[in-house]
């Protein structure tokens, strides 16, 4: 019998922590924990592409925007479809994933953006989690998007538990699996626990 399993996203500029867990639902199990690199690192403009960016013309930097999202999907999908393989393989049928969200502000047009160094990050933040989202349904794989800063809260309310419950449960989650379990891991723990949930 195949049992469920999600995926969990939290992105960094270039990178991000994957989690996947298994049910069952009240207690859930880390099956793997690891980095995603979504740039190549010979690329000096990938990590950053919207500073990058900021120091063109607006048409080219919009090409050079465009094809560092090009190659970011890319390599998001094949890290996607490897975690996927891979967890088929030990029986697990991944049936959901999680991306975190930042703010969920609209951003302003690629001229406004280039000229705020605020809004520089706040577009790379974007970009990779855009990446991810898109790997996943890429895969066929549905997407669950939780904004950051409310990640413990829908928790508390979609887990029917105690926020600090819900904390402790998450740093046991890690402690199978060694360090490190650092905020990025239970973070990516939570959403892909929610991602499983909205998916049973």
């Amino acid at each position: 019998m195949t049992t469920h399993a999600a995926l969990g996203f939290r992105a960094h500029s270039g990178w991000a922590a994957l989690v996947a867990v298994i049910g069952p639902l009240r207690s859930p199990v880390v099956v793997d924990r690891r980095r995603m690199e979504l740039v190549d690192p010979r690329d000096r403009h990938a990590r950053q592409p919207y500073h990058a960016a900021a120091e063109l013309e607006l048409k080219q930097a919009d090409k050079l925007l465009r094809e560092c999202a090009r190659k970011s999907k890319l390599l998001a999908r094949q890290c996607v479809r490897a975690a996927i393989t891979e967890l088929r393989k030990k029986g697990y049928d991944v049936c959901g994933c999680g991306v975190l969200d930042g703010s969920g502000r609209m951003l302003p047009n690629l001229e406004k953006i280039l000229n705020s160094h605020p809004l520089l990050h706040t577009a790379e933040g974007m970009l990779f989690r855009d990446v991810l989202a898109h790997a996943s349904e890429h895969c066929k794989i549905p997407v669950t998007r939780i904004r950051e800063r409310e990640l413990f809260v829908q928790g508390t309310a979609r887990l029917r538990i105690s926020a600090d419950e819900l904390r402790r449960r998450i740093a046991e989650m890690g402690k199978p699996m060694g360090p490190p379990w650092s905020q990025d891991e239970k973070f990516a723990a939570l959403v892909a626990w929610l991602a499983l949930a909205s998916e049973s």
